[in-house]
C-alpha cells in the first residue's frame, strides 16, 4: 500500500499506528489533568479495552512482541477501570423497592408514543424526563394523567425538565443552576415514614472550553444542593459526564453518593446512533441508606440516548 511519495503503508503498519494511538490515549487520559479536551477522551474507557484486546490479538499474531506486550499492559490498566463495575461491593438494602425511569426524550423527537409505552409497560414510581422542549410539554399530559405529582419545566433548546411522582411529594421546586439558568428539579419525597431527597439536573454538554465550565459549574451546584440535604439522596440526570470524568469522580466525593450502576455494568446510553461509541453519562447515584435491587437500560424510543430504569429500596 502507498501513501505520500516515499512513504509506504502497509497493513501492519495501519494496526501498530492504532496501537499507538490506545496506548496514548489510554494513558493520557488518566493523567491527573483537567482540561477540557483530554477530558472528552476519558468517556471512551470501554472501547479503549475492547480495542486494546483487539489489536493484541492481531499484532500478536504478527508476531510483534513489543506490541503485544505494550497492548497487553494497556489492557489489563483500562480493565482496572471498566471491571470492577461488574461486581457488587454494597450488600443491598431491604425495604420499600421503588422503580425510577430516567429518559432524555430528545428535544426534536416528535414521537412520544415510544415513551408512553414504555412507562405503561415499565409503571414506575419515579420519572425524570430531559430535553422537555415547550412542544414536548403540550405531548406531557397524557402521562400526567396517570401520576399523582408533577412537576413541568420545558425550556426552549435541550435543557428543559420533568418529574412524575406516584409517591407523596412533601415539596418540589425548580431552581435555576448557574452559570445558564438550566432548572434543576428538587423534590422531597415520603417513602415508609421516611424523606427522600431527589436532584434531577441536565447540565451543558461539555464541547469547548466555556461549555465545559458551564458543566463544570452545574455540577458543582448540585454538589452543593445534596450537601445540604439530610437522610437518604437520590440524584438523577444526564450529567454529560461517564464515570471515568474528573468532575464526575469529584461530584460522588462531594456528595458521598454512589452509582447505581455499580455491580450491574456499564450501561452505556448515549449515542444510540453509533452504538460502537457508546458511553454512560445518565446516571442516578445513591446514598448508603438506599439499596440497589435491578439496574438496565430500556428500549430505544427515539431519542439519542436509552433510558435508564433503577429499582432501589428504602
Amino acid at each position: 500500500m502507498t501513501g505520500l511519495p516515499g512513504i509506504r503503508i502497509s497493513l501492519k503498519g495501519l494496526f501498530q499506528a492504532a496501537a499507538i494511538l490506545v496506548i496514548v490515549l489510554s494513558l493520557a487520559t488518566a493523567l491527573p489533568i483537567d482540561h477540557h479536551a483530554l477530558q472528552l477522551f476519558t468517556h471512551f474507557r470501554l472501547q479503549y479495552l475492547v480495542a486494546s484486546v483487539l489489536l493484541l490479538v492481531v499484532l500478536a499474531a504478527w508476531h510483534e512482541p513489543r506490541y503485544a506486550v505494550a497492548l497487553f499492559l494497556v489492557a489489563l490498566f483500562n480493565a482496572n477501570f471498566v471491571l470492577p463495575w461488574y461486581f457488587d461491593e454494597k450488600p443491598g438494602v431491604k425495604g420499600t423497592e421503588i422503580k425510577v425511569l430516567l429518559a432524555n426524550v430528545l428535544s426534536t423527537n416528535d414521537d412520544p408514543a415510544p415513551l408512553f409505552k414504555l412507562i405503561e409497560a415499565e409503571q414506575p414510581d419515579l420519572v425524570f424526563l430531559l430535553e422537555v422542549s415547550p412542544q414536548w410539554a403540550r405531548k406531557l399530559p397524557a402521562i400526567g394523567a396517570t401520576f399523582a405529582h408533577s412537576i413541568v419545566e420545558p425550556r426552549d433548546g435541550n435543557f428543559g425538565i420533568a418529574m412524575y411522582s406516584n409517591l407523596p411529594v412533601s415539596s418540589a421546586a425548580t431552581v435555576d443552576s448557574s452559570p445558564l439558568g438550566f432548572p434543576t428539579i428538587v423534590a422531597s419525597l415520603e417513602i415508609g415514614g421516611q424523606s427522600l431527597q431527589v436532584v434531577g439536573t441536565h447540565p451543558m454538554t461539555p464541547l469547548g472550553i466555556q461549555n465545559y465550565d458551564a458543566r463544570n459549574s452545574q455540577l458543582n451546584a448540585v454538589a452543593r444542593l445534596l450537601q445540604k440535604a439530610d437522610g437518604p439522596r437520590l440524584l438523577v440526570g444526564d450529567l454529560n459526564a461517564t464515570l471515568w470524568d474528573r468532575q464526575y469522580g469529584s461530584l460522588e466525593n462531594r456528595t458521598w453518593l454512589r452509582n447505581v450502576r455499580q455491580g450491574f455494568g456499564l450501561l452505556p446510553t448515549w449515542p444510540t446512533f453509533m452504538p460502537p461509541a457508546m458511553i454512560p453519562i445518565d446516571h442516578m447515584l445513591v446514598s448508603d441508606e438506599i439499596g440497589v435491587k435491578d439496574v438496565r437500560t430500556g428500549p430505544a424510543i427515539g431519542s439519542d440516548h436509552l433510558p435508564l430504569i433503577a429499582t432501589i429500596t428504602l
